[in-house]
């Protein structure tokens, strides 16, 4: 079975990880290149970051809804980085994973890797007895309730280079939702967010998602992943 090595980082700010994930995936494309054997697939890293706003290579500054300066003054940071998709927070209360993988160690290509991801986060809310899925034109996990508008739990977002991630998903447990308000969350004005803790009115042991999601990735994936 493919091996997958783990971190688990506790708090960290953002750009320290980014600096990290980037370290990793160079060393993976580095070994690719030298056509090295490779010991594992990758490594998965779980964080919690402190308030930090991130727009995707491809996301727009509008859906920034308030300046920069009045960020600084909250106690958040904005990076403008190379990940797919548009503005969105993270901060204390989210479990943000970052799987660093080769996915041809793994036998998966890139659309199914990411439905990995979203199955996981799908398959770890519905422990909380939450029902979640996938929305059409929308990359994520989100809820559909009828008379209500969608509302996104679990935010992916994914750069790969010759089969290998970074960046990844940042799951809503407890986090403070305000933080949302001052952006169009993924470009979308219509659409709200919730975190788990929102949905079932009371807080849930970050450990124990983060057991959760790990061993789903391990099953969706067919992957072990060592702690």
């Amino acid at each position: 079975m493919v091996q997958i090595d783990y971190r688990d980082l506790g708090i960290m700010a953002y750009e320290a990880c980014w600096q990290l994930q980037q370290q990793l995936f160079d060393e993976i494309l580095a070994r690719k290149a030298a056509h090295e054997p490779l010991t594992t697939a990758g490594t998965l890293l779980l964080v919690e970051h402190r308030p930090v706003y991130t727009l995707g290579k491809s996301g727009k500054s509008e859906n920034l809804l308030v300046g920069r300066v009045y960020l600084e003054s909250l106690g958040a940071e904005f990076f403008h980085i190379d990940r797919g998709g548009d503005i969105t927070f993270h901060g204390p209360g989210q479990l943000v994973g970052y799987p660093i993988l080769d996915l041809e160690q793994i036998g998966i290509g890139l659309r199914s890797y990411i439905e990995a991801l979203e199955e996981a986060a799908i398959r770890t809310v519905a422990h909380y007895g939450i029902v979640a899925g996938r929305m059409a034109g929308a990359s994520g996990v989100w809820i559909e309730e009828p008379g209500r508008a969608p509302r996104k739990i679990c935010a992916i977002g994914v750069r790969s280079s010759r089969f290998v991630t970074m960046h990844g998903f940042g799951l809503n447990v407890s986090t403070d939702l305000e933080w949302f308000s001052r952006i169009n969350p993924c470009g979308f004005v219509d659409r709200g967010v919730t975190s788990i803790e929102k949905e079932i009115g009371h807080t849930v042991p970050m450990e124990e998602v983060k057991a959760l999601i790990t061993n789903h990735l391990c099953e969706i994936l067919n992957v072990k992943i060592y702690k």
